[in-house]
């Protein structure tokens, strides 16, 4: 009984100094401000590739030439609007990386994949 007491009086001896250490804290004065968060949302813009390597810009087709004018003129918008891809399951990885690749040097900053989830 007495080797216990002993293990019981050393584990609390290591708790009552280990526990200030786990409640360290730094005392500041943080400012306050009385506004609202933003609620503008950037506007989004879908660009879509079918199976033959055709381009939809927002559900209307849209020439492979006219593709590197129109994302230069939305990466100038402010603010700038997101880019969301959509690919059919048949479209080369190539044409994919090409538009992608036109999208970054256009100058577009936000660009994300759209997919369709399985049933």
């Amino acid at each position: 009984m007495v080797p216990l007491i002993d293990v019981m009086l050393v584990l609390l001896i290591v708790f009552m100094i280990t526990a200030p250490l786990l409640t360290h804290a730094v005392k500041i004065d943080l400012p306050q401000a009385a506004s609202q968060p933003s609620e503008d949302k950037p506007e989004t813009v879908a660009l879509a590739l079918d199976a033959d390597g055709g381009l939809f810009w927002n559900d209307e087709p849209l020439p492979a030439e006219a593709l590197g004018q129109r994302l230069r003129e939305a990466a100038a918008r402010s603010p700038q609007p997101e880019l969301h891809l959509r690919a059919d399951q048949g479209t080369r990885y190539q044409k994919l990386a090409e538009v992608m690749s036109l999208a970054r040097e256009a100058g577009i900053g936000k660009m994300g994949f759209v997919t369709v989830p399985e049933p």
